[in-house]
């Protein structure tokens, strides 16, 4: 309505003033209700065709959009194991910081698991100081051994030196039981050496990788412990969080609760804009928002990044072929871009989640301040920014009857 007002007044008010003040034609008169359109024909047929045009010109470079919505996203309560809860630290709707703890599940078979671990590393360490003990009697058993060994070998090479010498002197008998007692004692040596061997092996290798062993599982008990404290990952509210002491949560079916972030919702808007803009918007336009929940106010907002992609073109891989008509395809989707404050606080005071109106302002300024245009291009680009007044008028428009529209006439 305001683009045909406008339009007339270029349009049928001069055919009008014409036909009134050089033909001398008057209302009542030579213009009545059914010569109307035969005396004004050419203005009207003009206003309707400049309105068109118009409108035309406003909605592709100032383009307007009906959805404009504060997204945000929640964070889920939830433990990384399921378990019954033993204390829970915070309140509903309380205001949280990151790290805080949230609430605590019951650990006492993770408890066990860690007084378990620290008993078998006591007890390793006291088979290590056993180990130790019984390394000081094999060094003692291979001293001895060795001096057996080494009695009997000295023995035996008297006793072949004195048959050498005097062969009556020492029976042959004597120098092979002899013989066979060096052998012996040989064999006792290295039992003996193989004995403290092992010892060694026990303390260097055996004994602290048994004491390893434990100690990680008591790293990985304590860990389970620590992991029973669900702490909040953000800054943010509490909401829905009714949980009690004895309640059994589960990361796939039961969560805790919702956290709202601090910041959710809080640093832009999201437009969805159609596809037929995907040439205007560009990056650093001016634009202009109203909400609902903050009546009577525009708030001048700027476009910091426009998607490059159309949602509704995605497609998912499955067992079967797609025919394009049944899926979200078909429909002609919107080009999603991102709007944030052009002051800081702009959009202090719109709960996250809020649903807005708003236009994009295309600005020829940089090209005319810049480069040469001919006289044509300068009244085309000048005219362009010019209609954008006309939206802006309209969005105000909007802004003051929407709490009309909304109160009265649909009764919310």
């Amino acid at each position: 309505m305001l683009e045909i007002f406008l339009c007339s007044l270029l349009t049928v008010l001069p055919d009008y003033l014409y036909r009134r003040y050089v033909q001398g034609k008057r209302f009542g008169k030579e213009i009545t209700l059914y010569s109307v359109w035969y005396e004004l024909r050419y203005g009207i047929t003009t206003c309707l065709l400049l309105t068109v045009s118009l409108i035309t010109l406003i909605f592709y470079f100032h383009p307007s959009a009906s959805s404009v919505v504060s997204l945000y996203r929640t964070v889920p309560i939830l433990p990384e194991s399921s378990g019954r809860v033993d204390e829970v630290f915070v309140g509903l709707r309380e205001q949280v910081k990151a790290g805080q703890p949230l609430f605590r599940l019951d650990t006492s078979q993770e408890e066990a698991a860690a007084e378990t671990a620290r008993r078998r590393i006591v007890e390793t360490d006291a088979e290590l100081a056993l180990a130790k003990t019984q390394l000081a009697v094999a060094d003692a058993q291979v001293q001895q051994a060795q001096s057996a060994y080494q009695q009997a070998a000295d023995e035996l090479a008297t006793k072949e030196e004195l048959q050498r010498r005097s062969p009556s002197t020492v029976a042959q008998r004597e120098v092979d039981k002899l013989r066979v007692a060096v052998d012996g004692r040989q064999a006792g040596v290295a039992a003996a050496l193989a004995s403290k061997q092992s010892v060694e092996a026990q303390i260097s290798a055996v004994l602290p990788a048994q004491k390893a062993s434990s100690e990680a599982a008591l790293a990985e008990a304590q860990v389970e412990i620590d992991r029973a404290v669900v702490r909040a990952g953000v800054d943010g509210t509490l909401e829905q969080f009714t949980l009690r002491k004895g309640d059994v949560v589960n990361p796939m079916l039961r969560p805790a609760g919702t956290l709202v972030p601090s910041e959710a919702g809080r640093q832009s808007l999201i437009a969805s804009f159609g596809q037929i803009e995907a040439q205007v918007m560009k990056v650093g336009m001016l634009a202009e928002v109203s909400c609902a929940s903050k009546p009577f106010t525009v708030i001048p907002m700027v476009v910091t990044e426009v998607q490059d992609v159309i949602a509704t073109g995605q497609l998912r891989p499955t067992d079967q072929l797609l025919d394009v008509r049944t899926t979200q395809a078909a429909g002609p989707g919107s080009l999603t871009v991102f709007l944030e404050p052009l002051y800081e606080g702009g959009i202090d005071g719109i709960p996250p989640g809020s649903n807005c109106i708003g236009n994009a302002y295309t600005s020829n300024e940089e090209i005319l301040a810049t480069e040469d245009v001919s006289t044509a291009r300068w009244f085309y680009l000048h005219a362009i920014d010019a209609v954008g007044l006309v939206h802006a008028l309209i969005l105000r428009l909007q802004t003051v009857l929407l709490p009309v529209q909304t109160l009265v006439l649909q009764g919310h």
